[in-house]
């Protein structure tokens, strides 16, 4: 959850240039050097979070079935695919809440999954974001997915959700980690719009789209450098 506007102005931040969709394989599929890294990090209960995790995420994948991405795909009002993102939504927001300052000691940053967890702290964007990169792990298309930058009236501050949109013209259900039940859009009125953005593009309040607008979010980029930096260990 941000608490500054100067720090939600910040994440608008363009970078020129295009960057490629985001392809995240085998979300839990932790190599030796991750966890190793982790421990050095995290200390020792780093790698045990991860197993966890690993556990966690695997277990629901099992559950959905091999045919979880293709029912999805015919699936139209989220009602099929709505155990997952319960489950998925619960197993992150288990995680305890502090600010970046408090966590990390710096204004602003985008935690990877892996990091989230083994560090055990998160705001808003690493709930958001965690979510997104798991759910697309699973199977769920990314065009179904955005991650969304709100003003949160309700505590007055900026704030950042994951939607999800069982169809392109769907009202979108929200995964919040500041409420556990998963809530349709028009049921969250504490939460105005700001932007929203997935691996492809970028929406902004109006409604207007900007292809590849994912690109000019500074600290998305910033953050798929990271999950790929992982990957190599």
């Amino acid at each position: 959850m941000r608490s500054r506007t100067a720090k939600f102005a910040a994440s608008l931040f363009v970078l020129l240039g295009f960057i490629s969709p985001v392809v995240i394989s085998g979300l839990v599929d932790f190599s030796p050097g991750l966890i190793e890294s982790a421990g050095k990090r995290f200390g020792v209960e780093g790698p045990r979070r991860l197993a966890q995790m690993q556990v966690a995420i695997n277990k629901i994948k099992a559950a959905a079935g091999k045919d979880f991405a293709r029912n999805v795909a015919r699936s139209s009002d989220g009602q099929y695919e709505m155990a997952v993102l319960r489950q998925v939504n619960d197993f992150y927001n288990r995680v305890p809440y502090l600010t970046d300052q408090e966590h990390w000691g710096v204004n602003d940053y985008w935690a990877t999954p892996v990091e989230m967890i083994a560090s055990w702290g998160a705001d808003c964007e690493d709930y958001a974001v965690a979510k997104y990169m798991t759910l697309k792990d699973l199977g769920i298309p990314a065009e179904r997915l955005r991650i969304t930058y709100v003003r949160a009236t309700r505590i007055g501050e900026t704030h950042m959700v994951l939607a999800y949109y069982p169809s392109p013209a769907a009202e979108p259900w929200i995964m919040d980690n500041l409420e556990d039940d998963i809530q349709p859009a028009s049921a969250r009125t504490d939460l105005v719009p700001v932007y929203s953005f997935n691996d492809d593009d970028l929406w902004l309040a109006s409604g207007n789209t900007r292809k590849g607008g994912a690109s000019t979010v500074r600290l998305w980029k910033d953050l798929i450098e990271k999950m790929a930096k992982e990957k190599r260990m």
